[in-house]
């Protein structure tokens, strides 16, 4: 069973790269990391580690803080 903030992290990554027009593939690239690993964390199933957080926000040109949805925002 997913936990349900790896599931609304997910969520919120995949609203901003479709934002920013990045395909999974295309992110995975940029971060350095496989187009499996971004898709386990969208679908909430991958428990993201802080390095690949890290890698994620660079690769997005987004702030580490942002990543994390916040309640105000849904």
């Amino acid at each position: 069973m997913a936990d349900q903030n790896l599931i609304e992290f997910g969520l919120h990554l995949k609203q901003l790269r479709i934002a920013r027009g990045l395909s999974q593939e295309q992110l995975g690239l940029i971060a350095e990391l496989d187009r499996t690993y971004i898709s386990g964390i969208e679908r909430g199933v991958r428990n993201v580690s802080l390095v690949n957080i890290y890698r994620i926000a660079k690769a997005l040109g987004l702030s580490v803080a942002t990543l994390f949805p916040s309640k105000e925002n849904q």
